[in-house]
């Protein structure tokens, strides 16, 4: 960037050297009036008026670097005042004007002004703008690699303590890993017998409902009460017909009754699986069914009216055996887990919780004592490339976004790029962090994002990021030059280089 700089300044002060039409500086020694010319391809010599007469000789076109002669010849515009630059021979003399200094229509009558001077004026002024910008990037350079150097001494005398007292550290994490370990054990088992403690008493408050509901529906058959439930009195009760067909026959209720004409309560207990699902409570008989009601639903039992016909005469049977168990009344720590019919769980009793708390406040001292010896993220960002004076370190950690019509694009340095939608959607990951990629002589001003989100059916996304020279640190801004392969402009004083000085005297001048 300097060498530009000083290179067009100099340019711009520059003042002008006789030689024929459209010859640039650098090959005006092959051009000597009165001499025989030979073609810079070396083809074939000519003699010198034939230069520039509008007849091309040469084949690269060399002799005609005034013409229009050549097809394949160029034009070279002085432009004194401003950059020189080659056209194309055949805009010479077309009528529109190509060079600042108008050489290049000559003779084609076109009415050109010459703004080389206005143009210099406005590119000095914009250089020089330029070069306040990185003189004060490069301050703010120096005064982040000051900033960088003093972290890292520090960093690197953490290090060092940490790993002068590592293996008594290690010692103090391996003894409460072996702790908390020993407190698990019966921790866990004390939990397990809590569990199994419970689901035993559940499973016990279920058969016990269940039994008072079979003795109950057993009351309701028994139409006249003689202690058996027989073929006639499942009769009545149409909708334990197996098939559903509205023909509930003799043979169908003696399978029900496994067999038999009648049965007794307790061999009614081993067909209990037959009648249960679908018998209809004797004390919803009464209530009309509603209109075009379905076989199926006149078949299926209502369980929430069961459940209440129980829930009056269990709940008082069920806190009993609940309080049975000799669990705690304390509720404040009961387990997040529910059960429809028995509630929730109780909690554990307090020899139980105590186990729990104290493999818990294990678990939490070698957690927090983890963090105090955890030095590998110190390493990592020491050992890290921060460019040849740590000048990009303060990079490290920081993220830095920029808005547009319809994303969010965020940048942070080290880690990854990511874009989210403007209104609210999920973030894509264009790429982390992967290497310094620019060329060899300034690898420190490209960085390469990759194996980001997979397109679909493409590739996975990657950004390059192209770092120049700023006052500010910002994103300045992104695009998507080729499918899935983003890039994104980022200024920031880190890259900015040592301004040489640009104070131009006369002598200094160069000739075009």
């Amino acid at each position: 960037l300097w060498l530009l700089v000083c290179l067009l300044l100099k340019l711009f002060s520059a003042v002008e050297v006789q030689r024929p039409r459209g010859v640039p500086l650098s090959k005006r020694q092959f051009y000597e009036e009165g001499k025989p010319f030979t073609c810079l391809d070396g083809s074939r010599t000519i003699p010198f008026d034939r230069v520039n007469d509008d007849y091309c000789d040469c084949q690269d076109g060399s002799d005609e670097p005034g013409t229009a002669a050549c097809p394949n010849g160029s034009f070279h515009c002085t432009n004194a005042g401003f950059r020189p630059t080659f056209i194309p021979s055949s805009r010479i003399n077309d009528g529109i004007c190509d060079c600042c200094d108008t050489t290049d229509e000559y003779n084609s009558g076109a009415t050109c002004q010459n703004t080389c001077r206005e143009l210099g004026r406005k590119e000095r002024e914009s250089l020089q703008k330029m070069a306040e910008i990185a003189k004060e990037g490069f301050l703010l350079k120096q005064q982040l690699i000051h900033e960088a150097n003093r972290g890292l001494e520090d960093k690197k005398a953490k290090l060092g303590d940490v790993q002068g007292s590592k293996k008594d550290l290690e010692a103090k994490v391996e003894a409460l890993r072996t702790v908390k370990e020993a407190a698990e054990q019966p921790e866990r088992e004390a939990k397990e017998r809590h569990l199994k403690a419970w689901e035993d008493q559940k499973a016990l408050i279920q058969k016990e409902k269940e039994s008072a509901r079979m003795a109950e529906v057993f009351l309701e058959l028994d139409d006249d009460a003689d202690g058996f439930v027989s073929v006639p009195e499942l009769l009545s009760h149409s909708e334990l017909d197996p098939d559903a067909d509205g023909s509930f026959t003799e043979a169908e209720a003696q399978g029900l009754l496994g067999g038999v004409d009648k049965v007794d309560t307790a061999a009614f207990e081993s067909i209990w699986s037959n009648v249960k699902e679908k018998y209809m409570s004797e004390s919803n008989a009464d209530t009309p069914a509603p209109e075009e009601t379905s076989r199926e639903e006149i078949n299926e039992p209502d369980e929430d009216d069961d459940d209440e016909e129980d829930e009056d005469d269990d709940r008082d049977e069920h806190e009993y055996k609940v309080s049975s168990l000799n669990f705690p009344s304390n509720l404040s720590r009961t387990e997040e887990k529910k059960d429809d019919d028995e509630g929730a769980m109780p909690p554990y009793d307090q020899e139980t919780q105590n186990l729990i708390d104290g493999k818990n406040a294990f678990k939490t001292e070698l957690f927090n004592f983890g963090f105090g010896i955890c030095f590998r993220n110190l390493e990592k960002e020491i050992s890290f490339d921060f460019g040849p004076s740590s000048e990009f370190a303060y990079l490290y950690s920081q993220c830095y976004e920029l808005t547009t019509s319809e994303y969010i694009y965020r940048l942070c340095p080290f880690n990854r790029v990511t874009q989210k939608p403007k209104f609210g959607g999920s973030e894509t990951n264009l790429g982390s962090w992967g290497k310094w990629a620019g060329p060899e002589d300034s690898i420190y001003s490209v960085m390469k994002y990759e194996h980001g989100t997979g397109c679909w059916q493409g590739p996975s996304r990657s950004t390059t990021v192209k770092l120049t020279c700023g006052k500010e640190t910002v994103v300045t801004s992104t695009s998507e030059p080729s499918r899935c392969e983003y890039l994104m402009e980022f200024t920031c004083p880190a890259i900015c280089q040592e301004p040489p000085n640009l104070e131009i005297s006369s002598h200094e001048h160069q000739e075009l």
